[in-house]
């Protein structure tokens, strides 16, 4: 279901060949799930690549991976030691860049569906009962390490790192950590979706030890798939509402029977690419963000369309069907659910240096209006928050800083003081 979440080899019924995830020449597995069962493929688009567990490691592109067993795996600027250390976070600047960097990569390969499936990966291993970091796992760049890269649930997911590890090693002050999650969410604004409110400043992991252990992410075909997403989703915090948004991201991406157990080997949407042709989709337009997922699984009319049994829980289960009919009459609701929810999941489990975090040009680099966001309304958003926290420390505040003094009632005295000496000029 939810897209973002795993790539496991899915078992499918028995009389339904293999298969997996892939868009273009990468795969894109969606939901996380254990080891041994069956996983949410989210399907890539990326032109160039093929996302084979098989995959061929490049020490001179892919610094970050060795394949030797008997060789421990260490990024190229990163120290393995005894004890942890952490990368220091990432420079406001560097990250700017970065982010347009992965805009033009999204232009030649086509890979959205990948990279939004890399960050979602990278934090969905989340447990909100451990405390301690990196134990409770979540956004911390340990998906990086082979080790967890060969979890099934991350099947192909090596060719995704391969696409980004270019853009790190041109940027070395941008940890793996946000660079996944700058990608994801770049990737989901860049096909017209909604503009997250990303923050940065995630602390990497340093050393493979440090990684979560298997089996946290999401199957695509449970026993009961309403019952295993709440499971999973609730254990990272998330409640009924971010599962539905969150599961629209299956907008984007497509899937191949021979990779992950699911779909049919070829459409009349997925015969021509983009990238290598093949697989099935879950929307006409898979590489365009919108919410047509919702529509089409609502109405199923057409066979060429992919529906997995955790796709269609969401009609079926009564608390998930009244946002599952909302988004799909309601884009603009899709959207914002959306934007609030992916960047809810790309913070889980992180550790932000500085601690509040960073902020690039406002939110998601959209100017700040009050008055959009604030008329005839009673509640906040958390996309109004945190850009009412942004405009707050643009004139000196923070969140544990309180300013000095009321900035807006001294601009309140300041025009009561001059409309009292023009009256007093007046008279």
């Amino acid at each position: 279901m939810v897209q973002y979440l795993s790539h496991r080899t899915i078992s499918p019924p028995k009389s339904q060949p293999m298969a997996s995830l892939s868009s273009g020449a990468a795969t894109t597995p969606r939901l996380l799930s254990s080891a041994s069962r069956v996983r949410l493929p989210i399907s890539s688009a990326c032109s160039s690549l093929s996302l084979s567990s098989s995959s061929s490691y490049s020490p001179s592109s892919l610094k970050c991976l060795r394949l030797s067993p008997l060789s421990p795996l260490i990024c190229k600027d990163q120290k393995r030691s005894s004890m942890s250390t952490v990368a220091a976070a990432s420079d406001a600047t560097q990250l700017k860049s970065a982010r347009e960097d992965i805009k033009e990569l999204l232009k030649s390969k086509f890979c959205h569906p990948i990279l939004v499936r890399l960050g979602w990966h990278d934090a969905g291993t989340y447990n909100k009962s451990i405390e301690e970091w990196p134990k409770r796992g979540g956004a911390n760049g340990s998906l990086r390490f082979e080790i967890e890269l060969k979890h099934a649930a991350n099947a192909g997911l090596v060719d995704a790192l391969k696409l980004i590890q270019p853009i790190k090693d041109k940027y070395s002050g941008v940890t793996y950590a946000d660079l996944f999650q700058m990608a994801s969410a770049t990737a989901i604004e860049e096909a017209g979706g909604s503009k997250i409110p990303m923050k940065y400043g995630r602390v990497d992991v340093s050393a493979p030890d440090e990684c979560p252990e298997e089996g946290r992410l999401p199957d695509a075909g449970p026993p009961k798939p309403a019952d295993h997403l709440r499971e999973v989703f609730y254990r990272m915090g998330l409640n009924d509402k971010e599962i539905v948004a969150l599961s629209g991201a299956h907008t984007l991406g497509r899937s191949r029977p021979e990779r992950s157990g699911w779909g049919k080997p070829e459409t009349k949407y997925t015969k021509n690419g983009p990238g290598a042709p093949g697989g099935q989709s879950w929307t006409a337009e898979w590489l365009k963000f919108d919410n047509s997922y919702f529509k089409d699984i609502k109405e199923r009319k057409d066979g060429d369309l992919l529906v997995l049994p955790t796709d269609a829980a969401l009609f079926e289960d009564p608390s998930f069907k009244v946002y599952a009919e909302k988004y799909a009459e309601d884009k603009e609701a899709f959207f914002k659910d959306y934007a609030e929810a992916h960047a809810k999941l790309s913070n889980l489990g992180a550790k932000f240096d500085p601690p509040e975090g960073i902020v690039l040009d406002g939110v998601a680099g959209e100017k700040f209006v009050a008055a959009k966001y604030s008329s005839g309304k009673r509640g906040l958003s958390e996309t109004m928050k945190q850009k009412i926290r942004a405009e707050y420390e643009a004139v000196g505040g923070t969140p544990d800083k309180p300013l000095q003094s009321n900035y807006f009632l001294n601009i309140i005295i300041v025009i009561a003081v001059l409309a009292l000496l023009t009256s007093l000029l007046g008279n």
